[in-house]
């Protein structure tokens, strides 16, 4: 849910655009999001700073995750979660600590192999920066780059908009863009988002990334199927069902970017998700991580 103060600059830019006729859909659909964008290369001259590519710090408890074959997973990101407190509206993370991204091998493109792990604040006073294995499971080296974070609110994108609510005889899908640019203020640097949309052609990845997180089953690409057994783990239950679906978010979504040098198949995206239930208790034991190509 919005805030108050995004709400007004929702009704200002929407005006200011002449959108009216959306408005309302707007209200109901634009989610709050925080953004991640490059700052600067790191210099591992502070340590915990927020990061993405690199290498990580981390305190001598923390074992460097391998993925199924015993080989070191690829290190993504650490966000420094004090450093994204006031950029949290809706107060889901926890307000202190590091979380830590490691992916494993990016192939299938979904249920990746990965490893999401909190380190609550008072365990990071001896976290020090840990070299990257010199073979990981991507088998890649990305630079690593200070990230800033801001609040943004996210509108529907093009796999989950309703086009009829946003397109009429005066406004056309570009203009919707346009729209979407100006209210999450749109930058060039931006490199990561959480809670926002995920990339996608069908607007069904919480419906896969909530089976697979509730049962353990493969998505079958069909909205109905994965509800109707997330319904049956329910013991019946489909007003759970639908509220279990709404309620997977999307932990962070990371992007292809020539400087940092991810590159997600044909420049696609990395996304992790997880259910807003473990989020709230600081439970990261259990997310899913899958990936977007066009």
């Amino acid at each position: 849910m919005l805030s108050s103060n995004n709400q007004n600059k929702l009704e200002r830019i929407v005006r200011e655009n002449q959108f009216e006729h959306a408005v309302h859909y707007l209200k109901e659909s634009v989610r709050q999001g925080i953004r991640l964008s490059k700052k600067k290369i790191e210099t591992y001259n502070e340590i915990g700073s927020s990061r993405i590519g690199g290498d990580p710090d981390l305190p001598a408890s923390v074992e460097w995750p391998v993925d199924s074959g015993g080989t070191p997973m690829t290190f993504l990101a650490q966000l420094r979660l004090s450093e994204l407190t006031h950029q949290d509206e809706e107060a889901l993370l926890p307000v202190k600590g590091i979380l830590y991204f490691f992916v494993g091998v990016d192939e299938p493109a979904y249920g990746i192999e990965h490893k999401v792990i909190y380190v609550p604040e008072d365990k990071l006073q001896e976290a020090k920066r840990l070299r990257s294995p010199e073979v990981t499971a991507l088998e890649r080296e990305f630079t690593g780059y200070r990230v800033s974070a801001r609040s943004t609110m996210e509108p529907p994108n093009y796999g989950y908009v309703d086009y009829e609510m946003v397109e009429d005889d005066e406004h056309e899908y570009e203009q919707y863009e346009e729209l979407c640019f100006e209210l999450n203020d749109g930058n060039s640097n931006d490199l990561a988002v959480m809670f926002g949309y995920p990339s996608t052609q069908h607007g069904d990845c919480e419906y896969e990334a909530a089976l697979h997180l509730l049962t353990g089953k493969q998505y079958n690409y069909s909205t109905d199927s994965a509800l109707e057994q997330i319904t049956d783990h329910f013991k019946g239950d489909s007003d759970r069902a639908k509220q279990e679906v709404g309620d997977t978010l999307l932990l962070l979504a990371l992007d292809s970017d020539q400087e940092v040098g991810f590159c997600w198949w044909d420049a696609g995206e990395l996304q992790f998700y997880i259910r807003k239930e473990d989020l709230l208790a600081g439970n990261f034991a259990n997310t899913y991580c899958s990936l977007y190509s066009s």
